[in-house]
């Protein structure tokens, strides 16, 4: 199709700058309202409508950028977020430092005014190039468009530019003058083919998440920044452990290894014969922790303080598997060995030491089984039964309930709280899609990243799934502004689940409970007493109060409806 020039400088190379992106594959667009965006947002409603690209609008800048990480994390390709100028830039932030250190594909467009409207204390203009610092890897301050020869051709150039560079937040910051925008028409041209809707097209932008292509074998330590490939050998007293982003590249490593497998929760190597869930207690235990003598790690760990100390103590050899988030992880700068990939040659020659670790995981795991005894009498058997499902939530019932409750079609999506930890305490291995954002490990934006994971999941055809926001109390209050859908805003299947124990009792387990007095409760504890249910109604959402665990097993079952169900936990 070709667009016929309009009066609007801004329009015409909103136009052209979109219509890039979308040869080059960019199918998700995020935009918040705004006058001085207006060319962006009108144009993005018009491709929207031919199905170009699928668009996503949100009143709250932040909710909308989180929104657009969900997004970009499922689709595992770049996504626009557009604002206006002024404060909506600023909200972005958050979003931005998580896909920073997290290696998310966005891409940054922000209005602004013209040069001759800035620094005379014009309304809504600040200094916006630069605003994001080193949290975005490149930025773009580009000059309002005048209509002059070239500038469509700019307009694209922009775009490639943008998708090449795009390995993170990358930022555009367009200038744009008065009129802000013009009514444009599409002219199809001769022999035209109507475009393939956005959901179905292949992207023309290389693979972010591919791995490196390995240049250096056998290597024993390179400055950072060198691609290398490091030839492992199965030895005794190695342990492999995954972090957020990991992937199942490290279960296969661990396997082909021999190695114990300590895989956090949202690792996406979670699974597997080698997984040893109980790793924080025989981190702790004589003739297993203090035996290990090398650790290869993958992805970002974040959920205990175990891993850290561990690599740490004297003696033990770390090796670092680089992936694309901001910074190597290095615990007490004390990791001398970072690498891009690793391979294994050999034969695991000593089972005795993963079948330890497995093994001793699993007796540690088990509790004393509530399940009714089948040789009761009938009265017996039926009273048993019900006294289970009367059972009261507790946090480990809550973690298992939701794991037991997902599958591979499904996503989960845990929030920063003592969930997440529950959770990767307790669930069994099992392949299924989890995330979390883990990049700052920040409360903000959980349930707007579940909905852009919810969506993106459920765009292709054929998938029935339903995403699960799993979170604290003080997580749900934190993003309340998710919760609203605009008219005419696709509502996707999602369930958020809110641990509600009254407050931040994850500071409970720390130090400073016992330290801050009678101040702990109001400035750490922070307990809120908004209604949960009160909240649902206001948006719009179907409300579940589940306190035993015959309601949670009942609430987890899928809906269509987007749903809160709201359990009751205690503090300790």
């Amino acid at each position: 199709m070709t667009i016929r020039p309009t009066n609007s400088p801004a329009t015409n190379f909103s136009v052209a700058l979109l219509e890039e992106f979308v040869r080059l594959g960019v199918r998700d667009i995020v935009l918040s309202p705004g006058s001085r965006s207006q060319a962006i947002a009108l144009a993005a409603a018009e491709f929207e409508k031919h199905g170009l690209l699928r668009l996503r609008v949100r009143i709250d800048e932040r909710v909308g950028a989180f929104l657009a990480l969900g997004l970009a994390v499922e689709t595992q390709s770049p996504v626009l977020v557009v604002t206006t100028s002024g404060t909506a830039v600023a909200n972005l932030h958050p979003a931005v430092l998580e896909a920073h250190h997290s290696a998310v594909p966005l891409i940054i467009i922000s209005a602004d005014r013209p040069d001759s409207l800035r620094g005379i204390g014009s309304n809504q203009t600040t200094q916006q190039p630069g605003i994001f610092g080193t949290a975005v890897h490149q930025t773009w301050d580009v000059e309002a468009p005048t209509g002059a020869a070239g500038e469509m051709d700019a307009a694209a150039q922009l775009a490639r530019d943008a998708v090449a560079a795009v390995n993170g937040p990358v930022h555009l910051n367009l200038s744009f003058d008065e009129p802000l925008s013009a009514p444009f028409v599409w002219h199809p041209t001769e022999n035209e083919v109507a475009p393939e809707p956005a959901a179905h097209r292949e992207p023309v932008f290389p693979d972010l998440f591919s791995d490196l292509d390995p240049v250096v074998e056998n290597t024993t330590h390179q400055s950072p920044g060198a691609p290398t490939t490091l030839a492992l050998s199965p030895s005794p007293a190695t342990v492999v452990v995954a972090g957020t982003g990991a992937g199942p590249r490290a279960e296969q490593v661990a396997r082909e290894l021999g190695a114990p497998l300590i895989a956090e929760v949202s690792s996406g190597a979670h699974f597997g014969p080698n997984l040893v869930v109980a790793y924080r207690e025989l981190l702790n235990t004589a003739n297993f922790g203090d035996r290990v003598a090398r650790v290869i790690v993958f992805g970002h760990p974040t959920l205990s303080r175990e891993i850290p100390a561990l690599i740490q103590r004297r003696g033990v050899e770390t090796v670092v598997v680089r992936h694309p988030s901001a910074d190597d992880y290095n615990p007490g700068r004390c990791v001398r060995l970072f690498v891009d990939e690793v391979s294994v040659s050999g034969e695991a020659a000593d089972r005795a030491w993963l079948g330890r670790w497995v093994t001793t995981s699993r007796q540690l795991l088990e509790t004393e089984s509530i399940a009714p005894d089948i040789d009761a009498d009938a009265g017996t058997h039926a009273k048993s039964e019900l006294a289970i499902v009367r059972t009261p939530v507790d946090r480990r019932m809550l973690a298992e309930a939701v794991w037991r409750a997902t599958w591979p079609h499904d996503r989960l999506v845990l929030g920063a709280s003592r969930l997440i930890r529950e959770v990767d305490r307790v669930v069994p291995g099992k392949k299924i899609s989890v995330h979390a954002n883990r990049g700052l490990a920040g409360i903000d934006g959980t349930i707007s990243t579940g909905l852009g994971i919810a969506l993106a999941s459920q765009a292709e055809k054929g998938n029935e799934g339903v995403t699960r926001v799993l979170l604290g109390d003080l997580a749900i209050f934190h993003d309340v502004g998710a919760l609203m859908f605009g008219a005419g805003e696709p509502r996707p299947r999602i369930q958020v689940i809110v641990g509600n124990d009254g407050g931040g009792t994850i500071f409970d387990v720390l130090e400073v409970a016992s330290q801050a007095g009678e101040s702990f409760d109001r400035v750490l504890l922070t307990q809120q007493n908004a209604s949960i249910e009160a909240l649902a109604a206001a948006y719009g959402w179907r409300y579940v109060f589940a306190a035993t665990r015959g309601e949670l097993d009942q609430a987890l079952s899928a809906h269509p409806e987007p749903t809160i169900i709201e359990v009751p936990l205690a503090r300790q």
